[in-house]
């Protein structure tokens, strides 16, 4: 999803009353912050790129590589070789639904966030679970409309506290926890600041990742991935610019990522070519015929 705009990444020092923030106490400022919650916590080495069908997400398990597109489902081997994929993922549901997000896989199960996807907003959401081995639907999570989530652009298993996150793309104020144990609505986390236009998210070390397309693609601006920590008692979140993309080969539209269990490299996907206004393509930039969806794999290094 993309909309032409300008973005300041700059991290501006927030203070709140009674309220619990993960990451520094609501009197400091970032300057005074612990590095490790304020700095890049990872270093990020391009190792290669390789071309996928689908433009939304990207999952692994360590095995296979899963890819999301808007309406279809893909499995890869780890080569990038195509070896399954679901055209009609949405043929069993109970709801109507037309765009699948970001992804993720955990405990041989792929985790979808769908929804009817119309002029910039989500409705019907919910979190589509399927067979990892056969692409197959199995059952969903619903969407608690009083949470005040708009839109699902990206979802992320929590394996340590066994629950599922949600990113909205219209409304990125917050991001929504979901219960596996009992498939409920649990809570929200207030991100401060704000990563304008949120479209994946992982969950990975104690931290929740989340790359934004927030930079304008109308003038070659980049995209970049923010931090979170996790914290169970948190209301609100003190969000850390982790890294700007400045590897990609035409500034577009960046979507979901993942780090490989087996190896530690860290994943993104990312679109190019296509004008998006409103999450709808509106024809192509100059030199191109059609999107290209990319994954960029990196070595990732603790600092």
């Amino acid at each position: 999803m993309k909309t032409p705009k300008q973005v300041t990444t700059t991290l501006l020092a927030t203070s709140l009353v009674a309220v619990t923030i993960a990451g520094c106490d609501d009197d400091d400022d970032v300057s005074q912050c612990d590095s490790t919650l304020c700095n890049p916590v990872h270093s990020y080495s391009l190792k290669r790129v390789f071309e996928v069908e689908g433009r939304q997400g990207v999952a692994t398990d360590g095995t296979f590589y899963y890819i999301s597109g808007s309406k279809v489902l893909y499995k890869h081997d780890k080569d990038g070789n195509l070896l399954l994929k679901n055209e009609t993922p949405f043929a069993s549901f109970a709801k109507p639904a037309n765009h699948i997000g970001d992804i993720d896989v955990y405990g041989g199960e792929l985790f979808a966030g769908c929804e009817t996807f119309a002029d910039g907003r989500g409705t019907d959401i919910q979190i589509a679970i399927y067979d990892a081995n056969t692409l197959e639907y199995k059952r969903s999570m619903d969407w608690d409309p009083d949470s005040g989530q708009v839109e699902v652009s990206g979802l992320t298993v929590d394996t340590d506290q066994k629950t599922v996150w949600m990113t909205d793309w219209v409304n990125g104020s917050y991001i929504y926890k979901y219960d596996l144990a009992t498939d409920k609505y649990v809570s929200k986390l207030h991100l401060q600041p704000v990563p304008q236009y949120q479209q994946g998210i992982f969950y990975w070390d104690g931290y929740l990742y989340i790359t934004a397309d927030d930079g304008d693609a109308e003038v070659d601006e980049h995209d970049h991935l923010y931090r979170v920590k996790v914290d169970s008692t948190a209301t609100a979140a003190q969000v850390a610019l982790e890294k700007t993309f400045t590897e990609f080969q035409r500034t577009g539209e960046i979507e979901g990522l993942t780090v490989d269990p087996t190896t530690g490299e860290f994943l993104v996907h990312f679109n190019r070519g296509t004008r998006v206004i409103l999450g709808t393509p509106q024809g192509f930039y100059p030199g191109y015929d059609r999107e290209i969806h990319e994954v960029y794999v990196y070595e990732m290094s603790k600092n």
